[in-house]
């Protein structure tokens, strides 16, 4: 009976703009707390305070698809998602890496270079935050399907929105940022559209809380569950090597 009084004497788009105050407020009355800085709260990704965010995304991604992680599985820099999602499916665990002089790496090699690896050697790939450091991500990718045996699987993911990472860019350089139409364009040309599923995760909170090195633990799980299309903090790729390889070298 209170709101139907209400609705008669306040007109409609007063009652609209009020309503939009409570979600939205006025210019120069936003209270922006402990996020009114310059400078992160953590500089660190995160990782002082918890699981970063975008590790939260990138390890939901291969709990979901744990059971891909099998075989003789590659992993970039280390092994540690093959180790923890593998376990015992793995036969045979390979680290990839343009240097040498970091503990547990088993091949020397550049993703950009197909030629420097030979065809058919992995059951997966697990290609996680790489494609923007490399100057071309798509002999990258031509370079994954090559290596992938036919039914072969890479688990990919790769910022959308994300600060800069410092000391990678002083020494190789961070190139790109990517969407999901983008993805689905550098990975559907080589794996073809048929063997590829991209999905894009983020909203604006964990964005914000990203961009300020908060951690997975300062949000609550339905925040993080949240999807918005328009903000796309990382991109989720899993494709599918199809036999014969007619899509790629």
């Amino acid at each position: 009976m209170f709101g139907g009084w209400i609705r008669r004497i306040v007109p409609g788009a007063l009652r609209r703009r009020a309503a939009l105050a409570l979600v939205r407020p006025p210019v120069g009355g936003v209270d922006l707390g402990d996020l009114a800085r310059l400078t992160p709260i953590s500089p660190e990704w995160g990782f002082d305070r918890g699981t970063p965010i975008d590790r939260y995304y990138i390890e939901e991604f291969l709990t979901a698809h744990a059971a891909d992680v099998a075989g003789v599985v590659l992993e970039i820099d280390a092994p540690t998602y093959t180790q923890r999602f593998g376990g015992g499916r793995v036969t045979r665990s390979e680290v990839l890496h343009l240097e040498d002089e970091r503990p547990g790496v088993t091949m020397i090699g550049d993703l950009t270079r197909p030629d420097e690896f030979e065809p058919g050697q992995f059951d997966c790939v697990i290609l996680t935050q790489t494609l923007q450091f490399v100057p071309d991500p798509a002999a990258a990718i031509r370079t994954a399907h090559r290596i992938l045996r036919p039914g072969g699987i890479l688990l990919a993911t790769f910022p959308g929105i994300s600060k800069i990472s410092r000391e990678d860019m002083d020494r190789w350089g961070c190139h790109f940022s990517f969407s999901s139409l983008s993805a689905e364009r550098l990975f559907g040309d080589v794996f073809g559209a048929d063997n590829l599923r991209v999905e894009a995760v983020g909203n604006v909170l964990t964005a914000a809380a990203f961009l300020y090195g908060l951690a997975a633990e300062d949000l609550a799980e339905a925040d993080l569950a949240h999807r918005d299309r328009d903000y796309e903090l990382l991109v989720r790729v899993r494709a599918v090597r199809a036999d014969g390889g007619a899509h790629g070298p």
